[in-house]
């Protein structure tokens, strides 16, 4: 099953790259192409639950504040992505924009976010930041922040 899902990761990555180039001029830096891969991955990852996927994205040290004002450390938001109550159909970010600053990247953009939570379904957009660190050659997210706007 693990093979699986990681070749499932594998092949949800690789589909997003030409998304992720698409959404980067021309001449922008390979790290910057990669980054904006590794947001794509993520919410691949959390459309299907992926925990091991999600681990490796995000750093021990995760600090989550979420559309409505709550803070998860990264045990948190692992748990929540994994509640029974929770079905993500469909996460989309657009106009995403990477700053890499040497081992590290600010990425802002807008996501849409579509699913089941307690049997109701919802509908969400709104604009993130997250910010990246390279550990021993590594994209990690470290920071992430969203807030709601309006449709």
């Amino acid at each position: 099953m693990r093979a699986m899902m990681a070749g499932f990761c594998l092949l949800a990555f690789t589909a997003w790259i030409p998304i992720a180039v698409a959404q980067k001029s021309s001449g922008s830096d390979p790290e910057q192409t990669r980054i904006i891969a590794l947001e794509n991955a993520w919410n691949q990852a959390e459309e299907h639950k992926d925990a091991a996927a999600l681990d490796a994205l995000l750093a021990d040290s995760l600090v989550y504040v979420d559309y409505d004002g709550s803070y998860m450390n990264k045990a948190e938001f692992m748990s929540a992505i994994k509640a029974p109550s929770l079905h993500p159909e469909q996460i989309v970010n657009e106009a995403m924009t990477a700053h890499v600053y040497g081992d590290s990247a600010v990425v802002t953009g807008i996501y849409h976010e579509k699913g089941i939570f307690a049997g109701k379904p919802y509908l969400r957009r709104g604009r993130f930041t997250d910010t990246w660190v390279k550990v021993n050659g590594t994209w990690q997210c470290v920071a992430s922040q969203s807030t709601l706007v309006m449709h």
